[in-house]
């Protein structure tokens, strides 16, 4: 799993590379060719459409554009608004007899602004002072130049895009496609899951609504009978206390006895409690003073604790600030061993492509040295044979002196010839 999500990491950034624009370099003639075309294009459109502002401020630059310039560029105004007013009458009288003195009046616009451009382009500085001005270009002509730009980077991605990395644009875009369609199956799943728990969740609160009217029309009931239940116990309470007050005042006779003895207890009692509530303070002063120490005692010892917690979490904060850092570090440190061994491997392929290669030319060449001696042998002897019947000195010399030019020719030291057949 591990290996598979890595190849699609490196295939994804493989296909974001091919499709960021600043990878791609011209690589022919025909590409560049196209490619300065269009620059071309671009800068003519955006001269072209600050034609209309140098004419609008006409005096400012007349020193600067020259004579013949401003005389194109006045004859471009005149042509202009002849073309404004008779667009305006054909759409008055609503016809089209106009139509071959507009196709006219056209080319000779065409004309004049291509008179002026070639004006202009022919010198480089005036273009670049004019393109340094602020220009307030109406807003279909900049969408204009700019889907140009974008169609001239469509077209440097077009040719210089290999058919693999095309296929491997198409696959990209297909599985983001899939990833898409997957997305949003599991977006419509979870909507019809959020409309089911909609739908109880309502269900839930009609039922708690219809428990809450219920509730309103019980309590509406029980209060109507405990309105009822009131007055009753307020008639009965009132004859209760009738009963009660006669019964209390002969009680409140016999309580003002019993309240004059307790009086008289009341003080000797007072008196017995003063003297031991002077004791009891003296002791209290006592526990108090022994408290105050003992708090005392515990905020210098709190505070010493505090000093070292305060040091200990300083020591904390410094180490844990240091241990980000570290991790940082390892970070980065970890994405450059993964860049290194990246490169390690793409070396070594090279390298064993290199050797592959290499081996196969070494065979190649030595099978042709092969043929070509073995050529030079044969169209070497074929003279021999037909020469039979001269004296062997003379052949023998000859096979010699022919054995000595192959082995020059084939770059082998010299051998005898009487294993050769």
């Amino acid at each position: 799993m591990g290996s598979e999500a890595a190849e699609k990491a490196v295939i994804a950034a493989d296909a974001v590379k091919v499709l960021d624009l600043r990878w791609l370099k011209p690589n022919s003639i025909e590409t560049e060719r196209i490619l300065s075309v269009l620059d071309e294009t671009i800068a003519k459109l955006e001269l072209s459409s600050l034609i209309p502002c140098i004419i609008g401020s006409l005096d400012r630059f007349a020193d600067l554009l020259g004579p013949e310039i401003a005389a194109n560029l006045m004859e471009y105004q005149k042509l202009s608004k002849q073309m404004e007013q008779l667009l305006v009458a054909a759409e008055e009288e609503g016809t089209t007899n106009q139509r071959g003195s507009l196709h006219l009046l056209e080319q000779h616009l065409k004309c004049s602004v291509r008179n002026i451009l070639r004006l202009l382009l022919a010198i480089p500085s005036l273009c670049q002072a004019l393109k340094y001005e602020v220009w307030a270009r109406e807003p279909a002509t900049e969408a204009f130049i700019k889907a140009f730009g974008e169609f001239r980077n469509f077209m440097l991605e077009r040719l210089l895009t290999s058919p693999a990395e095309e296929e491997e644009t198409v696959r990209l875009m297909e599985d983001i496609s899939l990833r898409i369609n997957k997305n949003t199956e599991t977006i419509t799943a979870l909507q019809a899951e959020l409309a089911a728990a909609i739908r109880t969740r309502d269900e839930e609160i009609q039922n708690k609504d219809n428990m809450i009217k219920d509730l309103r029309n019980s309590m509406e009931v029980l209060d109507e009978c405990c309105k009822n239940n009131i007055l009753q116990v307020k008639r009965e309470g009132e004859k209760q206390q009738k009963e009660e007050l006669r019964a209390s005042q002969a009680r409140c006779a016999r309580l003002q006895q019993d309240i004059q003895q307790l009086e008289a207890q009341l003080n000797k009692q007072v008196l017995e409690h003063r003297a031991s509530e002077l004791a009891l303070r003296k002791r209290k002063c006592r526990m108090e003073t022994e408290i105050l120490n003992w708090v005392q005692a515990y905020d210098a010892d709190m505070a010493e604790k505090q000093a070292e917690f305060e040091e200990v979490h300083a020591a904390y904060t410094k180490e844990k600030a240091e241990l980000s850092l570290l991790m940082e570090k390892h970070a980065v440190l970890l994405q450059e061993y993964s860049q290194i061994e990246e490169e390690r491997r793409i070396n070594e392929e090279k390298k064993k492509q290199a050797l592959e290669k290499l081996a196969v030319m070494t065979l190649a060449a030595t099978r042709i040295q092969a043929f070509w001696r073995g050529y030079l042998i044969r169209s070497t002897f074929k003279p021999k044979k037909k020469k039979k019947g001269k004296g062997k000195g003379k052949g023998a010399a000859w096979s010699r002196s022919s054995g000595s030019k192959l082995n020059v020719l084939t770059g082998d030291a010299p051998r005898p010839m009487s294993g050769v057949r």
